[in-house]
């Protein structure tokens, strides 16, 4: 078990249709400074394109202003859709952000799932894992290589460099977020840590933990100093309470990855087409501060989780209730955490 945890803050971005994006847009900020403040360690922001029933803050432009509204945190790129993209860009884009954020970038990766995503950049899922694949080798080799030759499916390097190389050396951590067996054993192979997402069951999640460290072990790799884990966390006075406060947006939210197709990636025995008390069990932290503190210890010794990354603001939810949140979590939950271990 790690005697130590740090804990991030998942700002989606993700917001009603007809809601006013420039007042959102400085309530999030808001978070980001208020996170540094309190204590949380990180700000992730994830990607996707074509969002509705959202509007959604893409996650580059966003974290580059993070980098400067609160200098201190770690920037974690929660994920950027390899698939659709092309390598020297991202290589281009990530080492930027590494050098605005004095070399705080985590580079956190998927494959992604939307087929109105993968029709809109020219590729299909059918491709997205050999896309992935190959744009992450190039990605790895254009910053650790002054020039690189290499063809892919999707692109061609020839005499290609990166313009700036990250702060990072040889490279930003990687975290590759993956649902499936398959993409876990690529986790395992191609990255530093698998980000364990928030939508799989605890009880699957430790099924396949056997599967990482299986995968880990064939590759000669120990487990990693930092293995990440997201979970959707609400704190109340009790559980009750917690559940009525979090469910309006929470159950708006998980619809909608539901009609996505987030279930296609995942387990099937995790389906999200569920009515929300169904939904919420071995998946959600709900609760008092005390509640939700074991449940965090519970997470770490059961996985050595050592970076909890919480999701606590959903569509459509105040911003009064996301600013109580926080300060209940880095007032009364991570310190009793942190005495615990």
């Amino acid at each position: 078990m790690p005697r130590k945890i740090e804990f991030g803050l998942m700002i989606r971005g993700q917001f009603p249709q007809g809601d006013d994006m420039r007042v959102r847009f400085k309530e999030v900020l808001e978070q980001a400074r208020l996170a540094e403040k309190l204590g949380f360690t990180s700000v992730v922001k994830g990607s996707h394109y074509s969002s509705w029933p959202f509007q959604y803050l893409q996650q580059f432009p966003f974290l580059a202003r993070v980098a400067a509204e609160a200098p201190s945190l770690r920037l974690v790129l929660g994920l950027v859709l390899l698939p659709l993209h092309k390598p020297l860009d991202i290589a281009e884009q990530v080492a930027t952000l590494d050098i605005i954020s004095d070399g705080k970038v985590v580079f956190g990766t998927g494959i992604g799932y939307r087929e109105v995503e993968f029709k809109a950049f020219g590729t299909t899922q059918k491709d997205a894992a050999r896309r992935f694949e190959e744009c992450l080798i190039a990605i790895k080799r254009l910053w650790s290589e002054e020039f690189v030759d290499m063809m892919g499916s999707h692109f061609e390097l020839k005499g290609a460099n990166c313009t700036v190389k990250p702060v990072q050396k040889p490279m930003p951590p990687i975290w590759i977020g993956a649902n499936a067996d398959p993409a876990i054993r690529r986790a395992a192979r191609m990255s530093d840590a698998w980000y364990v997402n928030p939508h799989n069951k605890i009880e699957t999640i430790a099924r396949q933990l056997d599967v990482y460290k299986r995968a880990l072990d064939e590759c000669g790799k120990p487990f990693p100093a930092e293995f990440p884990m997201m979970r959707e966390v609400f704190v109340a006075r009790g559980r009750a309470q917690a559940i009525q406060l979090a469910r309006p947006s929470l159950e708006v939210k998980y619809k909608a990855y539901h009609e996505w197709g987030q279930d296609k990636v995942m387990p099937k025995a995790d389906h999200l087409d569920l009515d929300f008390d169904e939904l919420m069990n071995d998946r959600f932290l709900f609760g008092s501060p005390a509640e939700v503190t074991d449940q965090i210890l519970d997470l770490v010794r059961r996985f050595g989780i050592t970076n909890l990354v919480t999701g606590i603001h959903w569509p459509g939810m105040s911003q009064q209730l996301v600013v109580d949140q926080m300060h209940m979590l880095a007032e009364e939950v991570f310190p009793a955490v942190r005495r615990a271990l």
